[in-house]
């Protein structure tokens, strides 16, 4: 029994410190997911100086997130994790996106090839609020628009095609299906909008045409 004891005591001291890395590891996947929102929020105020230094916390925090549960392969891919991480993702991928710039790679950003598709399309639908903003500017730039929507498009079109099973894809499908909803609702606004301007255009040349002939 002096074995028992001292089996159930190691056993004990192990599950002790794993607890503890746990608890550290959701303590800190919030604050990276905090860091993350700031930085689209950043992004969506256009206030780039401030973005850049956002992402880079985000990525430090990241960096001492999967850190501290290097010990314990299991806690790395426990949900919480992977959603700070998918969070990092879409922050890094939104800006790429709208600044036009390359998108980042699974591999510089460190994550698994699931974690990184989810939040590429979290990023996608995120590109929803910065046509909005361009289409009610007044002075909006309808080809950055179309650009952007473009860009929803195409990853769409990527999304689809990892049909293979929710459990290689971290439910990929399921997002992936948000994505289309929002494309299709993004594209429906964007495309009445347009028709809206070229007929206020029209109308504009009308009423120009017809006032110059009168005077």
């Amino acid at each position: 029994m002096e074995r028992l004891d001292a089996i159930a005591d190691a056993i004990y001291t192990a599950f002790s410190a794993k607890t503890a890395a746990r608890d550290q590891a959701i303590a800190r996947s919030r604050e990276t997911i905090r860091h993350c929102a700031e930085s689209i929020r950043a992004i969506h105020r256009r206030e780039w100086d401030a973005v850049d230094a956002k992402l880079e916390t985000a990525r430090a925090a990241a960096e001492t997130l999967r850190a501290g549960v290097v010990d314990y392969p299991d806690l790395t891919y426990a949900g919480y994790m992977q959603d700070a991480l998918k969070e990092v993702v879409e922050a890094f991928c939104t800006l790429a996106l709208v600044r036009g710039e390359p998108l980042p790679t699974p591999e510089t950003l460190d994550v698994e090839n699931d974690t990184y598709l989810n939040g590429l399309a979290e990023a996608a639908t995120e590109l929803r609020r910065f046509i909005l903003d361009i289409l009610r500017r007044e002075d909006g730039d309808s080809t950055e628009a179309e650009r952007l929507l473009y860009a929803m498009d195409a990853i769409y079109d990527k999304l689809v095609t990892f049909d293979f099973p929710d459990a290689i894809t971290g439910n990929l499908r399921r997002q992936t299906d948000v994505v289309r909803g929002v494309l299709e609702r993004t594209r429906g606004d964007l495309t009445t909008t347009l028709r809206q301007q070229r007929l206020q255009a029209a109308l504009q040349r009308f009423e120009s045409r017809a006032f110059g002939d009168q005077a």
